[in-house]
């Protein structure tokens, strides 16, 4: 970027936040105050208005953000346009992931991608499903890669991979004796769950609402927030739960945990997701490409997969 001080004023504007674009930016919150500070007297006028601890856009401000959101986007199109007549592919990418990809899949995608495209510079946000599309919607990031449904007709989705849901418990649990279990079935035991937000919780609550079952009589014994929590509390004997095939490839190779299909099968689908409006970069859409492609290969390799 040209004007590092027109960038960071964009993110504190877009963000309303000193605090959040410090972070965004990896930049102290001493420097960010800085940048803007020097904007400010270039302009010999105050951008925002600071009261309460809250900022907000003074009317200059708001005339700077306009036009710094047009410089910033004719920006990416030149460095795309020039990009694709070298061939060289640089720049910035910010991607968000729901917890069960950033774990368990995008680790060898970005690495990967890193090997084959050095001077692309990528960073990962990790959260929930309903966290990472916020995070788009109020362009955080670039680029979102979640498990559950996107309702904002505002973003795009583009489907990246299916993911098979199943059952686990204790290698010497009831349902060891069971080929699968029934939606029905999952209400007989103790239920370890996902926290509100989480695209693993919205799909098997969908899940049992499409088979007639009422979610509200699971006997939730506790709401967790990453996969390997969950993991750990089945371990432990706190219940059954519902997770992706993915997360736990490891604890049954080793006997750890005993894993049975749902019946009927429960797939999901991986949704990348970004904004309609937003200009895609040539590094964007490189990666999008590429992260298809490998997500759905590492998908079909695994023991007795088909991408559904």
């Amino acid at each position: 970027m040209a004007d590092r001080r027109l960038q960071v004023f964009h993110t504190v504007a877009r963000l309303l936040s000193f605090t959040k674009a410090a972070d965004t930016l990896h930049m102290t919150q001493p420097a960010v105050t800085f940048q803007v500070k020097q904007l400010e007297e270039q302009f010999n006028t105050r951008l925002f208005d600071r009261t309460h601890n809250r900022i907000s856009l003074t009317e200059a401000g708001m005339v700077v953000y306009e036009y710094s959101e047009r410089i910033i986007s004719l920006y990416s199109e030149m460095s795309n346009r020039v990009g694709e007549m070298t061939g060289d592919l640089r720049g910035h990418l910010l991607i968000g992931a729901s917890t069960t990809i950033a774990e368990y899949m995008l680790p060898r995608v970005l690495g990967d991608f890193k090997m084959k495209y050095p001077d692309v510079q990528v960073r990962l946000h990790v959260g929930n499903t309903d966290k990472i599309v916020h995070m788009i919607e109020d362009n955080s990031i670039d680029l979102g890669l979640v498990e559950g449904v996107v309702t904002n007709k505002s973003l795009a989705t583009l489907k990246c991979c299916m993911d098979s849901m199943i059952v686990i418990a204790q290698p010497d649990h009831a349902l060891s004796i069971h080929e699968s279990v029934t939606p029905q079935e999952l209400l007989d035991y103790p239920f370890v769950s996902r926290e509100e937000g989480s695209g693993t919780r919205e799909v098997t609550m969908e899940y049992l609402h499409q088979a007639g079952v009422d979610a509200e009589d699971l006997h939730i014994t506790m709401e967790l927030g990453s996969p390997e929590a969950v993991k750990g509390a089945v371990e432990g004997g706190l219940g059954i739960a519902v997770v992706s095939e993915t997360t736990v490839l490891k604890e049954l190779a080793l006997g750890i945990l005993l894993a049975r299909p749902l019946n009927p099968p429960l797939n999901r689908p991986y949704f990348f997701v970004y904004q309609k409006q937003k200009f895609r970069s040539l590094v964007m859409d490189e990666f999008l490409e590429f992260a298809k492609d490998r997500c759905s290969r590492d998908m079909l390799s695994m023991p007795g997969r088909r991408e559904g």
